[in-house]
């Protein structure tokens, strides 16, 4: 394997703590979200995660759809990332809502599919985050 990029992000704190990246770029407050018992009124793990997963996910998309002759310019992912109780331990799920202007639902769930066993964040998830894609 050959290692193309590495992130580097240090985070202090927890839910309601601070990250920071080592270009400066990425520079802000967490905070835990009031559905789970927090002040809000910041960013946090979640939705960060579901960030990253998107716009790599869009990446495989674009990827897949090219080598099928499908234009994904204006393709659009909403990925709903949870937060999970199960007895007394925590875990992920997610779901991602995938629109392909131009073609028809069962086109777009095929590439969406595609993409998902291409996608490096839809790997690193596979089998341990329960996940649903759906062409909408």
């Amino acid at each position: 394997m050959e290692k193309l990029y590495t992130a580097s992000v240090t985070a202090n704190g927890g839910r309601d703590g601070h990250i920071k990246s080592s270009d400066g770029i990425l520079d802000f407050n967490l905070r835990k979200p009031k559905e789970m018992g927090g002040q809000g009124g910041a960013t946090n793990p979640e939705q960060l995660f579901a960030a990253a997963w998107g716009a790599c996910y869009l990446g495989a998309l674009s990827s897949v759809a090219q080598h099928d002759g499908v234009d994904t310019t204006d393709a659009t992912v909403e990925v709903h990332v949870s937060f999970n109780k199960d007895g007394n331990s925590f875990l992920l799920s997610a779901d991602l809502d995938v629109h392909v202007p131009g073609i028809t639902t069962e086109e777009a769930q095929h590439l969406a599919d595609k993409a998902h066993r291409a996608c490096p964040y839809s790997k690193a998830t596979k089998g341990n985050v329960e996940t649903r894609v759906t062409a909408i």
